[in-house]
């Protein structure tokens, strides 16, 4: 799936970079990042017809942040905006259980020490509507409905370090989520960004919202810095995650 993906960013940087040349009116984006975002909640693996215990992050693990790599590719269209964004998480460290663990069905005991390890990559696809399109003034204005899918394939790992023992178990589903975006900016010298989007359905919810302030000191080439807040519960082929991720995120960007 993940090359599948891959090959569709590339299709659509394209598809963009056509679409510019045949109109001069439309702008493309690629954005490319980094993201340091710490990690809070918990997460469980649970075997079928058996129970699973949460594993509380800081409290019985000790993860480190998910220091990573964002890259997303916009097509500005009239009053649209497709975007295809990726942006990993991944957090792992160590802890030693006060408790009893159930996970996927096997058990650790109290007092051993175990290793744990987070993975979930996220592609995200939206599609934005600008209800307010001041664009094309010094003064741009842009204020939109959004709605998005993602994909989102999570993986964890829990190692007991006293005795070997070793399980892991993932799962891959799509998450809708329907939001807004605003822009307010001076030309494209300067301008803040914002997105929110949520929506919960069958137990699960993700909630993704960001802050950007965009410099464009040179025309076409620009950095970004913000802060960024994902919050998620997922529940689904034995995979239970419950966690929040917040954290700053800073970049580079060019238009043409």
């Amino acid at each position: 799936m993940f090359v599948l993906m891959r090959w569709i960013f590339y299709a659509m940087l394209l598809l963009a970079a056509w679409t510019t040349y045949a109109d001069a009116d439309e702008t493309v984006m690629v954005k490319s990042g980094f993201m340091s975002l710490d990690g809070r909640g918990n997460f469980a693996a649970a075997a079928a017809g058996l129970a699973a215990t949460p594993i509380q992050v800081d409290s019985t693990v000790q993860l480190s942040r998910s220091n990573q790599e964002t890259l997303e590719v916009a097509l500005q269209w009239g009053d649209f905006r497709a975007a295809l964004n990726y942006f990993p998480l991944r957090l792992s460290g160590n802890g030693q259980l006060t408790t009893a663990v159930q996970f996927n069905g096997r058990t650790y005991a109290a007092g051993d020490s175990v290793y744990a390890d987070l993975k979930a990559d996220v592609f995200d696809a939206s599609l934005t509507y600008y209800l307010l399109n001041l664009d094309d003034t010094p003064a741009r204005l842009q204020l939109g409905v959004e709605a998005a899918v993602k994909a989102v394939h999570v993986s964890s790992t829990l190692q007991n370090l006293t005795t070997g023992m070793i399980e892991s178990t993932s799962a891959t589903l799509p998450v809708p989520t329907l939001g807004a975006r605003g822009r307010v900016a001076i030309s494209d010298f300067i301008g803040l960004t914002g997105r929110a989007g949520y929506l919960a359905y069958a137990g699960n919810h993700f909630l993704d919202t960001e802050l950007q302030i965009e410099f464009s000191p040179l025309p076409g080439i620009g950095v970004y810095a913000g802060y960024r807040l994902v919050d998620l519960k997922l529940d689904r082929s034995g995979v239970l995650l419950d966690m929040s991720f917040s954290g700053p995120v800073i970049g580079g960007f060019v238009r043409f």
